[in-house]
Formats: structure tokens, C-alpha cells, sequence
């Protein structure tokens, strides 16, 4: 059973979502880089300090989505039904990161991205932080598997949701790039 968040977490949160839908709706009429930090703060009517106590950074106004999606992946590898495999638990989830992220507004958040280096160097760190979280999760999904391998599943994976996010068919891409994945790590653990 869920436990239903306290007063002060509900309210916590609802401010943070008010700065971040304040944000991009800044970002998305006038463009990332012509928006400060003290446009958003105006906007969602908040002053700046506790705009930087819910996010460390402009870029992180962006990847709202961030930690949720660290979880998702983590979740994946360490909470798959009864006889799912890694590779097809990982696959399941990336098919649906993917499809989110392909999507309705999401797409159009992403296009911002992709044309803003700023957010294109945050979401390479981003890329790298979540691979690092999914190689320990696989520890513990994965004993009998050697660190090596382990974190090289982990940053193919995350590396397969960018592949895949830009293809001209991103559900195809999901399953050329994971039909690999599967192949190496099947021979991974033959060997």
C-alpha cells in the first residue's frame, strides 16, 4: 500500500511543478536561451531562491522528468515479473521511455534540446548519471555478472533510448538496437 504524502510534501511538490510548467511554457514561447532564471521565478511567482531549492540549474528546469526516468530504468532490472528476463525487461521499458518521449508535447521538448547545446551537454551527463545508477542496480540484478559487463549493459541501454528517441521509426530502433544488446550479453555470460 502507497502511503499518500503529507501537507508540506504535496505543497512541496505542486511548487515544483508550477516552476517547471512555468519554465517551459517560457522556453517554448520565447526560446531557451532568451529566458532567465528571474523570468521563470516571475512567472511561476515564486522568488529565485526557492527556485534554485527545487532545481540546481536552468538545464534541470528542462529535465524535470530526470530522476522519474533513473527510477523507471532502475525499476526495470530489479522489479520484473516472474520469469522476465534483464534484457526484455530493459527492452519493455526503453519501448516505453521512448514512446513518452516521442510524443505530444514531449517531442517538441526534446527538438528544444536537441537544438540548444547547453541541454544537449546536460543531457549527456544526465545519459551517463543514469547509467551509472542502472550498473548498480544490475548488481543486484545481475551477480553473477562482472562489473564490466554489467556497466557496459548499463550504458548501452541508456545509449539505445537516444538512438532510438531520434530514428525515423524509434520503435524499430528500440528492437535493432536491443536485438544486439540481448546477442552480447547472451554471449557475454556464455563465455
Amino acid at each position: 500500500m502507497t502511503e499518500t504524502p503529507g501537507r508540506r510534501e504535496r505543497k512541496k511538490a505542486a511548487t515544483r511543478r508550477t516552476i517547471a510548467d512555468a519554465a517551459l511554457r517560457l522556453f517554448f514561447e520565447r526560446g531557451y536561451d532568451a529566458v532567465g532564471i528571474r523570468d521563470v521565478a516571475a512567472e511561476a511567482d515564486v522568488a529565485v531562491t526557492t527556485l534554485f531549492s527545487h532545481f540546481a540549474s536552468k538545464e534541470a528546469l528542462v529535465f524535470d522528468q530526470d530522476e522519474s526516468f533513473e527510477q523507471r530504468l532502475v525499476a526495470a532490472a530489479t522489479a520484473r515479473e516472474p520469469g522476465e528476463g534483464l534484457v526484455a525487461a530493459l527492452r519493455r521499458e526503453t519501448h516505453a521511455l521512448v514512446r513518452h518521449c516521442t510524443a505530444g508535447e514531449a517531442a517538441g521538448l526534446w527538438r528544444m534540446i536537441d537544438a540548444t547545446e547547453a541541454l544537449r551537454r546536460y543531457e549527456v551527463a544526465m545519459r551517463q548519471r543514469h547509467a551509472e545508477a542502472l550498473a548498480e542496480a544490475l548488481a543486484t540484478a545481475a551477480p553473477d555478472r562482472g562489473e564490466a559487463a554489467r556497466r557496459a549493459l548499463a550504458r548501452f541501454v541508456v545509449d539505445a533510448f537516444g538512438v532510438a528517441r531520434t530514428a525515423e521509426d524509434p520503435a524499430a530502433a528500440v528492437d535493432e538496437v536491443f536485438d544486439m544488446i540481448d546477442a552480447a550479453w547472451a554471449a557475454a555470460g556464455s563465455s
